[in-house]
């Protein structure tokens, strides 16, 4: 795993509640054997920006990936995990990579390195939208902005030191949410950044 990540530190930082997990059970048997299927069964990510899959209620399974999108044979076993934007994620049990297949496009992109770094960054983008608050007061809007871009450049170059993949192109999900939450968009309501930027 490239970060480590515990379970408690999630909880910590969001609530036993706001913390979903996959059953293990939902994944195929080369998958559920995997470290990334165990990351997502036992720490999980923060509810917000980043949606896991929930399994089918009739069989108790994850979708594959073939089920959800035209894709090569290869891919076509594996797990789908969640989504971001309108792509689905899922999950390489070969590599332990996870991959975004975005139907509209037709396109698929590696988009981690391993399951540790889909949550690593989840987590630090759901942590800027709750935490990140503006001044409230006009003249101060261009350096709040600022400061939210520096703080999203942050999370970006630093993830990029020790995976390429999630930041690695202007065109990934990952890079259009960062975008967005630059602009100052994806602020929940009640957080602080949207009580300051909305009242």
């Amino acid at each position: 795993m490239l970060f480590d990540i515990a379970r408690t530190e999630l909880v910590a930082l969001f609530g036993e509640d706001r913390i979903v997990t996959l059953p293990a059970a939902g994944f195929p048997p080369a998958a559920a054997r995997t470290e990334g299927a165990r990351l997502l069964c036992t720490v999980g990510v923060p509810t917000g920006t980043l949606s896991l899959r929930t399994a089918a209620p009739e069989s108790g399974l994850l979708p594959l990936v073939r089920e959800v999108v035209d894709a090569g044979e290869d891919a076509g076993g594996w797990p789908v995990i969640g989504w971001l934007l309108n792509a689905h994620l899922a999950l390489d049990p070969g590599s332990g990579r996870v991959y975004a297949f975005d139907p509209d496009e037709e396109t698929v992109r590696a988009l981690h390195s391993d399951v540790s770094s889909l949550v690593h960054v989840a987590v630090l983008l759901q942590r800027l939208l709750e935490e990140f608050a503006f001044s409230g007061e006009d003249a101060d809007e261009e350096a709040d902005f600022e400061r939210l871009d520096r703080e999203v450049e942050h999370i970006r170059r630093t993830t990029s030191e020790v995976d390429p993949l999630p930041f690695g192109d202007e065109e990934s999900v990952w890079s259009v949410v960062a975008d967005e939450i630059a602009a100052g968009q994806r602020f929940a309501a009640g957080s602080p950044g949207a009580v300051s930027l909305y009242g």
